[in-house]
């Protein structure tokens, strides 16, 4: 029986008390960032179902509706934007990102700011009403559209304007404008129940990441190591150690002393007996120039036909899935544990390609798209199963 104290409570209680504390704070904190990505998806899929804008909203602005035009969304605070040197922007997606990065309040290098005024999205187009007069964005003339996953800009092209020009938002209403949009242009096109299909595909594979809540440990699972300062790890550092330094203390040669020599000269011996004669110690002469350390062994020679375990996954990190670097076949749903053998990108469960690897060596699910991997020096080759 064990020996306990007068509160009836041994190392081992305190422990399994500690360890039971610790796994229900991390359960606890998963939990709740679940919950509120959870809770974020069904509210983006009840407004893309029941939301279809709003034509009282139209009144007051400074702009005529067309017929069966309605108000989505408006915005007193937007900034005109046009783009010096650009490039042929990404065809419109309809994508949702229920996970939207970061964003620094900065302008992009090369982005100028040409005017500022009140922002409106309608289910035709997205206008800006500022001081040098309207800009308007009609989505049956727009062939481009491309996000800045850095900044809260988003640039848009269209077919009777040669100049790329945008909104530059403040970063606070930038997750709702881009969704928004999203919706508008779905409605344009008559697709909005493709959005609504894939917020569905994402609330279900959301639902096989739940947390699960952590067993409860009890005393009887306590080992003698969790006394020691660092556990199993110091445990076995100190057995290393222990094996390593008297094997290296054998092969090592004994110290001869500096007088050794006189002070065996000096003494009498016991008998008559003269000593034998000195005989040289016999020196193997090798053909090296820089003779080898004293203590080492040579390596074993090299199979040139083994390759090692590393080489056959051609770089990736050992992991249970079998994927790898070298080639096979393209990874659109990974493993759910494949963060905890590849460091992933922020945001990864929300990618929407297949799996690649980016030039920072993280992960990221974005294979496939214009801007895959844009945040991290870009992609630099495609992880295979």
């Amino acid at each position: 029986m064990a020996m306990t104290d007068s509160t009836g409570s041994t190392w081992r209680y305190r422990w399994a008390h500690r360890q039971n504390e610790r796994r229900q704070r991390v359960f606890r904190a998963a939990d709740e960032a679940w919950r509120r990505r959870d809770d974020e998806l069904r509210r983006l899929r009840t407004l893309a179902v029941s939301f279809h804008g709003s034509v009282r909203a139209g009144d007051g602005l400074p702009m005529e509706l067309a017929p069966g035009e309605v108000v989505f969304w408006t915005l007193p605070a937007a900034q005109l934007v046009e783009v010096r040197h650009t490039a042929v922007l990404p065809a419109p997606e309809l994508l949702v990102d229920p996970d939207p990065p970061v964003l620094r309040p900065r302008r992009p290098e090369g982005v100028r700011v040409v005017d500022a005024g009140l922002a409106v999205l309608t289910n035709r187009r997205l206008a800006l009403l500022g001081g040098r007069g309207r800009r308007d964005w009609a989505y049956g003339r727009m062939t481009g559209l491309s996000h800045d996953p850095a900044a809260p800009v988003t640039l848009i092209q269209v077919l009777d304007r040669r100049r790329t020009s945008g909104l530059l938002l403040p970063t606070g209403v930038v997750a709702d404008f881009r969704f928004t949009l999203t919706l508008a242009f779905a409605d344009a096109i008559e697709q909005r129940a493709a959005v609504v299909a894939e917020l569905d595909e994402l609330i279900e594979e959301h639902a096989e990441l739940r947390p699960h809540r952590p067993a409860v440990l009890t005393p009887a699972q306590a080992r003698i190591s969790t006394l020691v300062p660092g556990g199993r790890r110091t445990i076995a550092v100190g057995v290393a150690l222990a094996l390593v330094v008297p094997a290296m203390l054998v092969e090592s040669d004994p110290p001869t002393g500096a007088g050794s020599e006189r002070a065996a000269a000096a003494t009498p011996a016991a008998t008559g007996t003269p000593p034998p004669p000195v005989v040289a110690p016999a020196v193997q002469v090798r053909p090296s120039t820089s003779p080898a350390p004293r203590g080492t062994r040579s390596a074993p020679p090299r199979d040139p036909d083994r390759q090692p375990v590393a080489e056959r996954r051609c770089g990736a990190p050992p992991n249970p899935f079998g994927y790898d670097y070298c080639g096979g076949d393209r990874i659109r749903k990974p493993a759910a544990g494949v963060c905890d053998w590849f460091e992933c990108v922020p945001g990864f469960w929300s990618g929407r390609g297949w799996l690649v690897q980016c030039r920072d060596g993280t992960i990221s699910r974005t294979g496939g798209q214009p801007d895959a991997c844009a945040d991290h020096r870009g992609m630099r080759r495609t992880v295979w199963s």
